[in-house]
């Protein structure tokens, strides 16, 4: 089989490349097309993953270009994970919201909008070119926001496209791990959007394992949600919220704690991702290690401000990304892909049109749940009604997801406005017109698909 990965210079593409080197069924992936418009980074990356490899004498080949039609030719399955506009652009994300005391975050709030506004014209042709020249893969979408982008290009590709997120899987993994229970037999009863869901129920062997953990200071002391969010919280509300419902129940903590800290995250990932390309080829046969020295320091001080950390400094100790049994989304999408291509029949959280799984949200519309996958392809699993809570949630910020389409798609900056003014986390007409001016003023990508309209 072909794997095309779409961005595939970039940082995250080795927990890809470890899971496929470690994957022993059949059939397996032969081929790993790796593209990127970075040719530097290209070189980098090659000569890390090659080091992976070496241990492997049926390592799948590495094909690196900056040919987009040749990555894609032929493809099984495409994995996409890019950033337009790169590491620059989410710094404007970020400060644009900060400067108006506004939530200046990745994929949560206005900046979740700017960086999705310049991705969905991007990833759309991405689609029609997938249409063209691999018309049976199936297309795993990373890049974020990844509920308005695997919604975006649905139109196109329709199920064929599935959003994948590891925040799910790793929150039920951490659970597990507090409980000490196996994490391969924990079923979540879970139910959201992306980067905007809760955990309602946890079920080992058909028994529901929260209310004992909710009871337990000490286990919650020790789980990243219970850090972000505080135990009495979590015991108010008798779930588990997805973390990034830390800057909507904590909004005002989180825009100070970040203005505060004086360096966003998306800086700090300029300044250190800078230094890594910068680098690693001339680390030569020590890249693979300083990639997962880099990758170390780079996770520890994930969320730094809702754990009571700095930026750039670790912020909890848990086990990080590095250790190839925790695979991360890239375990998840391998889960989906020998599903499909072996009929190993698992149910994983995954990014789905709704089709009626929950009541009250459009048919169309990507939802976050459990979901069932085999070689028929994708079945969400019907949920139990989410609370008025959850669904008024899920249904202002999937109205704030469509203008944002729109916009993209159109170029129509009425649109835009609506998305940026009717988001919970800006509640104001005013501020809305003010995000949308200051990012057509200072993100190019922003400007090239509104600032004509």
């Amino acid at each position: 089989m072909k794997l095309c990965i779409l961005g595939g210079g970039g940082f995250r593409t080795p927990y890809v490349y470890q899971a496929l080197l470690r994957d022993q069924g059949t059939p397996r992936v032969e081929e790993v097309a790796l593209y990127d418009t970075d040719q530097d980074r290209l070189d980098g990356m090659v000569l890390v993953l090659s080091q992976f490899a070496r241990e492997f004498p049926d390592a799948p080949r590495l094909v690196p270009t900056t040919s987009l039609d040749q990555a894609l030719a032929g493809s099984d399955f495409i994995f996409a994970a890019v950033r337009v506009g790169g590491l620059a652009a989410r710094c404007c994300d970020e400060r644009v919201a900060l400067d108006l005391n506004v939530i200046g975050q990745e994929t949560t709030g206005p900046g979740g909008l700017a960086y999705a506004l310049r991705t969905v014209p991007f990833m759309v042709d991405i689609a029609h070119k997938v249409r063209e020249l691999a018309p049976n893969a199936y297309f795993l979408n990373f890049t974020n926001p990844a509920g308005i982008i695997t919604e975006a290009m649905q139109g196109v590709l329709g199920d064929r496209v599935l959003g994948i997120c590891d925040t799910p899987s790793g929150l039920g993994r951490r659970v597990a791990g507090v409980l000490g229970l196996d994490h391969r037999r924990v079923q979540m009863d879970y139910v959201g959007l992306n980067h905007l869901g809760w955990m309602r129920r946890v079920l080992y062997d058909g028994v529901d394992v929260l209310p004992t953990l909710l009871a337990d200071d000490e286990k919650l002391s020790v789980l990243e949600e219970g850090i972000v969010f505080g135990p009495e919280w979590l015991r108010t509300m008798g779930l588990i919220p997805n973390e990034y419902l830390y800057y909507y129940y904590f909004n005002r903590d989180a825009v100070r704690a970040i203005v505060d800290s004086g360096t966003t995250r998306g800086e700090f990932l300029l300044e250190t991702q800078d230094d890594f390309y910068r680098e690693v080829r001339s680390k030569g046969a020590d890249a693979a290690a300083f990639w997962r020295e880099t990758v170390t320091a780079r996770s520890a001080s994930y969320m730094a401000e809702a754990k009571g950390g700095e930026q750039g400094k670790p912020a909890h100790t848990d086990q990080v990304e590095t250790d190839p049994s925790h695979q991360g989304y890239a375990g998840v999408a391998l889960g989906v892909m020998a599903a499909i291509t072996r009929n190993e029949r698992a149910t994983m959280i995954l990014n789905v049109r709704n089709r009626g799984t929950i009541a009250g949200m459009p048919d169309d519309a990507v939802v976050e749940v459990p979901t069932t996958v085999d070689a028929n392809g994708v079945h969400p699993l019907t949920t139990s009604a989410p609370s008025l809570h959850q669904l008024g949630l899920m249904q202002q910020v999937k109205a704030v997801e469509r203008h944002t389409i729109a916009a993209a798609l159109t170029g129509d900056r009425n649109e835009a406005l609506q998305a940026f003014a009717l988001h919970p986390l800006v509640d104001s007409v005013t501020v809305g017109r003010k995000l949308l001016d200051g990012y057509v003023d200072r993100i190019p990508e922003v400007a090239a698909v509104l600032g004509a309209h």
